[in-house]
């Protein structure tokens, strides 16, 4: 019930579904996880293909098509947008045409995909640029894991979070970060 209603809600605001994209031509692998108001091009979705294992954070924009060139030389451009497998791709991210980011990669919020990004790479920007990779991520997240704050499970929104967790989270990020599983 709740996917329907979802769903529902998702077609209110305007957004094509993942499923309608896949009967347009879109190619989309395993465990493929598409937060609110994320944005794929309905037009060229037959350009774009997505790798098992990716998350788009919320309103991330993907385009295959760009219509800049059309005023000027009545043509607009075209080109095919590959994300590999395991990708993340933070918030408010805008991935345009002709792109192919590699496997193992994180994209940051905010930012503007305008050339291809290898595998194992951490690449934020406007335009986007290798930050480093994601062994040096993981890392440096590693290492502040061992004096941070962590949370379980039981913490989260959908687990019908208390008020007394929710403040105990408060204190622990009022100096810095934490983690949740």
């Amino acid at each position: 019930m709740y996917k329907i209603v979802k769903n529902i809600v998702k077609r209110i605001n305007g957004e094509v579904l993942t499923s309608t994209l896949v009967k347009r031509g879109m190619r989309v692998g395993n465990n493929f996880n598409r937060q609110q108001g994320s944005y794929i091009d309905p037009t060229h979705c037959f350009l774009i293909e997505i790798g098992n294992n990716v998350t788009f954070s919320i309103r991330v924009t993907v385009l295959a098509h760009d219509a800049s060139t059309k005023k000027s030389t009545g043509y607009t451009k075209i080109g095919k947008v590959i994300i590999g497998d395991n990708v993340f791709v933070g918030a408010n991210a805008t991935i345009l045409p002709n792109v192919k980011i590699g496997d193992n990669s994180i994209i940051g919020a905010n930012s503007v995909v305008t050339k291809d990004i290898p595998a194992n790479c951490v690449a934020a920007g406007n335009p986007v640029k290798i930050i480093c990779s994601l062994e040096e991520f993981l890392n440096r997240n590693q290492e502040k894991m061992e004096t941070a704050q962590k949370f379980g499970r039981e913490y989260r929104f959908s687990k019908k979070i208390t008020e007394e967790k929710k403040e105990e989270m408060k204190c622990a990020v009022k100096n810095g970060m934490a983690y949740i599983d």
